[in-house]
């Protein structure tokens, strides 16, 4: 049955979809999907130095909350996660003492300053405003969703070179930010800081607290070209397509390798490429080769885990480390501990391998955590890129080790499966987000 509509009844029909569109679910972060930044006993995962709004602030733990004070002479002050961090979800209660002045901040770091979501509860003060030097977006009116004087539940969404924001209060979608031509340029990859304003005519009492902060790390990505669901899974857009992006690994099958021992024995699970522990070490081989490319992937890996991406290799059989290259995976925070060895710098991760030691071995993030590879192999230009932060940007021709106008000029990309009987738990590795543009 055709139903007809008068014109005002369309106009509420249009007014209530638009409601429904911008009441986007809060994504909700749980134990399986996501790692506590804060373990209810001590600060141990945080830091007080990290950016320009580094202060004295009092930071303790108090009955299992992280409570901020103004210090002495009424010092304020951040306190940073050790961890840099891009695109992410964090999720977290809070209750803010009325009046007192507070904040979120991410892509925080020594060069420049990162972005702030206000949680300014004060006569004139704003609660979901962003704020960086100046006022990038106001909200001239406390959300309706804020519980003053009480636990609150904040989600914040962080996504994009340029850090587009979202952030829900208690469920509710209070904030959406996306940076205009004249918004500041933050860092690519920062820390995350949780605020106590300075400054302020407030009784010594007057607190912050934190509890129940937790981080789901979503990839790095362009968001013009792929879409990203709130559990880190990329999907290419029409752009993305047309600037001629492919997946090699779609979360559905291994159509895009090559049969073999490797193929065999890898499990295709919830979206993931999962290489068991158990097993004889080999490589999972592209059906097609590359010459000119972009690459990037998503990896995680467990304790003592060995891997690796290979890039132009040859398939005459020969090691694909040294016919192509390798960028290293690497379990590095055991792996001297547990085998009594000495790693040379080109062999941790992000490594290219026998060459070149990773510029950074902050980027890396703990064992359990996706890891993003941004990799750009244009004639003997390499790049490589580990969760936003440049490892280095290197003509291969140049570097030491074997010589690479030796080494093929087109090839095969493989994922290195290296068993290792110290490997812990049943997946060695796991790989998603696998997407290629040849140039």
């Amino acid at each position: 049955m055709r139903l007809r509509l008068a014109r005002g009844g369309m106009i509420l029909l249009l007014l209530l979809a638009g409601v429904v569109r911008s009441q986007e679910p809060e994504p909700r972060l749980g134990p399986g999907d996501s790692v506590a930044l804060f373990n209810g006993k001590d600060l141990s995962e945080w830091v007080t130095r990290g950016g320009p709004y580094d202060g004295d602030a009092r930071w303790t733990v108090e009955d299992g909350v992280i409570v901020g004070r103004q210090g002495p002479r009424k010092a304020g002050g951040l306190l940073y996660t050790r961890g840099l961090y891009r695109d992410f979800i964090l999720s977290l209660e809070v209750k803010v003492d009325h009046p007192f002045d507070s904040g979120l901040f991410v892509r925080m770091g020594r060069k420049g300053p990162g972005a702030q979501l206000t949680l300014d509860d004060r006569p004139g003060g704003e609660i979901g405003a962003v704020y960086s030097g100046r006022f990038l977006q106001h909200q001239p009116k406390t959300p309706e969703a804020w519980k003053r004087n009480q636990w609150n539940r904040i989600t914040l969404r962080c996504t994009g070179a340029e850090a587009r924001l979202k952030a829900w209060i208690n469920g509710v979608l209070v904030t959406t930010y996306v940076p205009d031509d004249e918004a500041p340029r933050f860092l690519s990859v920062g820390r995350i800081g949780l605020q106590v304003h300075g400054g302020e005519e407030v009784p010594d009492h007057q607190s912050v607290r934190f509890r129940r902060i937790r981080l789901r790390v979503l990839p790095a990505h362009d968001d013009h070209l792929f879409s990203c669901d709130a559990e880190g899974f990329l999907d290419l857009k029409a752009a993305g397509r047309e600037a001629g992006w492919v997946a090699l690994f779609d979360g559905k099958n291994l159509d895009a390798w090559m049969d073999g021992p490797v193929k065999e024995s890898a499990l295709v699970k919830d979206r993931c490429l999962l290489f068991p522990s158990r097993g004889k070490p080999g490589t999972l081989v592209s059906r097609r080769d590359f010459r000119d490319f972009d690459l990037r992937l998503d990896f995680r890996i467990t304790d003592m885990a060995n891997s690796g991406v290979f890039l132009r290799a040859a398939r005459d059989g020969s090691n694909p480390a040294y016919s192509g290259c390798e960028i290293q995976i690497l379990d590095d925070f055991n792996w001297e501990r547990e085998t009594r060895s000495r790693l040379k710098p080109w062999q941790f991760t992000g490594s290219l391998y026998g060459s070149v030691p990773p510029g950074s071995r902050e980027a890396l993030r703990p064992n359990g955590q996706w890891n993003t590879y941004e990799i750009t192999y244009v004639g003997t230009r390499l790049t490589v890129d580990l969760n936003g932060v440049r490892l280095y940007d290197v003509d291969t021709l140049e570097v030491p080790g074997k010589p690479f106008a030796r080494r093929a000029a087109e090839g095969f990309i493989g994922l290195q499966r290296y068993s290792s009987a110290t490997v812990h738990g049943d997946v060695m590795v796991a790989f998603r987000n696998i997407f290629v543009r040849p140039r």
